[in-house]
């Protein structure tokens, strides 16, 4: 499924800017990205418990207690999934991981956790790429995610 045509499906506006490779929120802070277009940065880590995957969503300079997210889920830990799963379950590569990589997990497999200090706003993602950033309204990615289907928890 193409992101850009499910976009123009859902009438989901966005602004896109293009750019050098990024592999971190570190390196988007240093080419000045949140400058060059609206909305807040954010960052995707992609982890796993024992029988899950999750795709935590938060803003950039935040820490991930992955401890803390674990007792939420009420699961036993979590640690960071493999480069393989990343591309067999999401079709990315380490430095493009975003909410609409979950375009490509056909079978459902990854819930979405969204940092609640990102509703209401713009946010920044890759659109499956790390090549371009794109700036959309929370709630229109939210949107996308039901669309395709895929559970996603605030927290």
């Amino acid at each position: 499924m193409n992101i850009y045509d499910i976009l123009k499906e859902l009438d989901i506006r966005y602004e896109e800017i293009e750019h050098k490779a990024i592999y971190t929120a570190e390196e988007a802070l240093q080419e000045n990205i949140a400058n060059r277009i609206d909305g807040i940065g954010c960052k995707n880590l992609f982890v796993k418990s024992k029988n899950k995957y999750y795709l935590i969503f938060i803003k950039a300079e935040k820490r991930a207690e992955l401890k803390l997210v674990a007792e939420l889920l009420n699961e036993t830990r979590l640690s960071f999934a493999s480069e393989k799963e990343l591309k067999d379950i999401l079709n990315l590569t380490i430095g493009s991981v975003t909410p609409f990589g979950l375009v490509n997990d056909r079978e459902n497999l990854v819930t979405l956790l969204i940092d609640k200090e990102l509703e209401n706003q713009k946010v920044l993602v890759h659109p499956n790429v790390n090549t371009k950033t794109v700036s959309i309204q929370l709630s229109d990615l939210i949107k996308l995610v039901e669309y395709i289907k895929h559970q996603y928890i605030l927290f």
